[in-house]
């Protein structure tokens, strides 16, 4: 029984002894201290309860105290909990420092908080970045395709970090010089001569401001020659000029069948009618006989002109004058 209860004291005075130091962080105190960092004690209690990792603030503050950095552990702490990264805003203060580039505190913070990599940014100060663009397609003047692919070299621009542009964009505007610059080329081959150009076209055009960097340089990587655009074109535009003419020549063919149809059934009715009215001859002719209007004789003189301007028509037909003239 008294080997349960020794065993039962013992753990109880470890979870007290856990839960003390806990809420009472002694050992970070006394690094602090030790490391030149005088904080109290009653401090580091007050973060428990106002939700903040002691070792979050201290271990950093310490980190800035032994580069020579003047901070408190009271801007820390808010940083923390404005949503930032203490130990990435004290990193790069740090590195700024040692690199000598001016940086603050304060514009640490505000570029940390905007989002950005205050530390890759500071790195990117002292080392440029090179970046590749994905191949450019652009045509000259003479309608021959230049794919090219370039080496932008940039460098943060720590001023500009909170609002300026990113890499997309100075990509993007790369992108368009490249194309302006091939645009503006006679033709194909002056561009493969004279590379140097180009690069220099795009980089008096001023494309970092307003971005969060400073191109340093830019360099083709890689060029080549593509597609003839210029014929690619013609052809295209020959192909629909020819649709074009087709379908106008279809349209009139099918007017000039409607025409014809037209043309027909006016025949056909033109024809009708006169059938009607030869039906109607008999009739009339009876009709002026019975009245005394019309004789005999006057019938057959009728019928003798019929028949003569009959010949003469196929006399016309035949094409024959002699004939034509010996009738008449």
């Amino acid at each position: 029984m008294e080997f349960w209860a020794f065993i039962i004291f013992l753990l109880v005075l470890l979870v007290g002894l856990q839960i003390f130091f806990y809420f009472i962080p002694v050992p970070l105190w006394l690094n602090a201290w030790a490391a030149g960092v005088p904080v109290e004690l009653g401090y580091l209690i007050g973060m428990r309860f106002r939700k903040v990792s002691p070792q979050d603030i201290i271990l950093p503050l310490i980190m800035a105290s032994q580069a020579g950095l003047k901070l408190t552990p009271k801007e820390l702490e808010n940083h923390y909990l404005s949503g930032g990264h203490v130990v990435n805003v004290v990193s790069a203060l740090i590195a700024a420092d040692k690199a000598r580039i001016p940086l603050d505190f304060q514009k640490a913070k505000a570029i940390d908080l905007a989002g950005r990599d205050v530390l890759e940014a500071v790195k990117m100060s002292v080392n440029p970045k090179v970046i590749q663009t994905q191949k450019i397609e652009a045509v000259a003047q003479d309608g021959i395709q230049v794919i090219a692919t370039c080496l932008v070299t940039v460098r943060a621009n720590i001023d500009k970090l909170v609002g300026g542009a990113g890499e997309e964009t100075v990509l993007a505007r790369v992108g368009e010089g490249v194309v302006t610059a091939i645009g503006k080329s006679e033709n194909f081959r002056e561009v493969l001569k004279n590379p140097d150009d180009l690069t220099q076209a795009v980089l008096d055009r001023g494309l970092d401001a307003g971005t969060a960097f400073e191109i340093l340089s830019v360099d083709i990587a890689d060029i080549d020659v593509g597609a003839n655009i210029g014929a690619r074109l013609q052809v295209d535009q020959a192909n629909a000029d020819k649709q074009i003419a087709q379908a106008k020549a279809e349209q009139r063919r099918a007017e000039a069948i409607a025409r014809q149809h037209e043309m027909r059934a006016a025949v056909e009715e033109s024809r009708a009618k006169v059938v009607q009215a030869e039906a109607e001859v008999p009739e009339a002719l009876a009709e002026a006989l019975e009245a005394g209007r019309f004789s005999v004789f006057d019938y057959y003189k009728m019928e003798n002109v019929i028949a003569d301007t009959r010949m003469r028509e196929a006399i016309a037909r035949s094409g024959d004058p002699d004939r034509l003239v010996h009738a008449g």
